[in-house]
């Protein structure tokens, strides 16, 4: 057998995604250790957490052993061949429950796997199990806690997902952005969470809340993790029409690359920054002066201070759209929270809807034009803090609205710590398709930081 890294046979779960990966096609691991090693974390962790709304122990380890077998046989495997994947209880799954956080959708499973689940079975992934979303992905919580403290949210509305990759249950999970959806609960929960260019990922047999702002989002410890899994999901479908046919982008490659310049960073705080706490100003302040030459603090054009509102409108309209036979059989099951946004919804005019719809072109092109004369990304923080406490709301959301509004690639790094110990994201944002770009200098960033320490 190979030589294992540092972490010990029993700490499989502590692996990266990449690591597992490699070990399975040398023959160092089998999938059956790993996912063994993974079941066993969520047995002694999960209690607490609750990241699981579906998970059959048998059925993964069927899994394994099937993967093993096609291992053994010398056929060609995939890139994730083996590896455990959780998946946002969102993505319809054939072979498991697929009930969206909602008595409404209880005991629903699917006659189909959404594109993005049969593209993780294609690289052969381990589907480990269903993890907790928040109702219908919006804004009521499950019950799932914060590993690092389970009086906090762990965010919202992936909580599940960024929950069960920061406790090391799985390396790798599937979440969704409408609003803040990837990015805060990464942020909260002290992991990577990656939400691609609107498009670059088909959203087919996925919950459809808001054509216009739906984003599958991506979770793991490591960016070299997030490569690999986008690189393992991105591509055309017809089945989602906001895709399209493209060359396939070697993500993994080029996240692992070297900047051919040390990138340009552009510091925006948004209108948003009076909502940030003391020691999420204290971070960035700190982040900025390290880096010094290669940041520049930049203003927003005045036309994006109305996005939130825009952003809002378009939200409020579409899930009220998609959700009206849902309100109309069962409002009486939905939560206040819902009800209201749909009754909201079924108001908006036609009029300030397109206008809402109309901005998005514009704003990206101005984005566009920022990135193309100097800067490779912008600087901006995930949440306003760390994880309020409380479980009664998944924290605001305010940070992650703009770049959603505009279909912008973003990452969220968990690069900043409060005085308690409690992991502060900062996110990055690259312009639209310059995904791969975006992975490279936020390991730059992340390899600079950690030269400080």
């Amino acid at each position: 057998m190979l030589q294992l890294p540092s972490v010990a046979l029993e700490n499989l779960h502590q692996f990266s995604a990449t690591e597992a990966a490699r070990l399975i096609r040398e023959g160092g691991i089998s999938s059956e250790q790993l996912v063994t090693a993974c079941l066993d974390r969520i047995a002694e962790t999960d209690e607490k957490i609750e990241a699981w709304t579906f998970l059959d122990p048998d059925y993964a380890l069927a899994q394994a052993r099937a993967a093993d077998e096609l291992r053994a046989s010398g056929r060609p495997i995939g890139a994730l061949h083996g590896v455990p994947v959780g998946v946002k209880d969102i993505f319809d799954t054939a072979d498991m429950p697929t009930e969206c956080g909602s008595p409404l959708y209880a005991g629903r499973t699917p006659s189909g796997d959404a594109t993005v689940v049969a593209r993780l079975r294609a690289a052969g992934a381990i589907i480990m199990g269903k993890t907790v979303t928040t109702e219908f992905a919006y804004f009521a919580p499950g019950k799932t806690r914060n590993p690092h403290d389970p009086e906090r949210t762990p965010g919202g509305s992936s909580s599940g997902s960024a929950a069960a990759v920061a406790a090391e249950m799985v390396p790798l999970a599937l979440g969704s952005q409408t609003n803040g959806s990837t990015i805060r609960p990464a942020a909260f929960c002290g992991v990577i969470g990656f939400k691609p260019t609107h498009g670059l990922v088909s959203r087919a047999r996925v919950l459809a809340l808001s054509r216009t702002l739906d984003h599958v989002g991506l979770f793991a410890r490591t960016i070299d993790d997030i490569a690999i899994l986008a690189e393992a999901l991105a591509g055309h479908d017809e089945r989602d029409p906001d895709t399209r046919p493209r060359a396939r982008t070697p993500f993994a490659q080029i996240a692992a690359a070297a900047p051919p310049v040390p990138p340009v960073f552009a510091f925006v705080k948004t209108p948003m920054w009076e909502r940030a706490d003391g020691e999420t100003r204290a971070g960035f302040a700190e982040l900025i002066e390290s880096l010094g030459e290669r940041v520049e603090e930049v203003e927003l054009f005045p036309s994006a201070a109305e996005v939130w509102e825009w952003h809002k409108t378009i939200m409020d309209a579409e899930m009220a759209a998609n959700l009206a036979r849902e309100y109309d059989d069962g409002r009486d099951r939905m939560s206040e929270q819902l009800r209201a946004l749909i009754e909201r919804g079924r108001r908006v005019s036609a009029v300030d809807y397109q206008r809402a719809l109309s901005r998005i072109a514009p704003l990206n092109e101005s984005f566009d034009e920022m990135f193309e004369q100097r800067y490779d990304a912008i600087l901006t923080p995930a949440a306003p803090g760390p994880a309020p406490t409380g479980l009664a709301s998944t924290g605001d959301p305010c940070f992650c609205t703009l770049w959603t509004y505009c279909g912008m690639p973003a990452l969220s790094l968990p690069l900043l710590e409060s005085e308690n110990g409690l992991p502060i994201g900062v996110q990055l944002v690259g312009p639209r398709g310059g995904d791969a770009r975006l992975l490279r200098t936020a390991k730059w960033l992340a390899a600079k930081v950690a030269e400080r320490e």
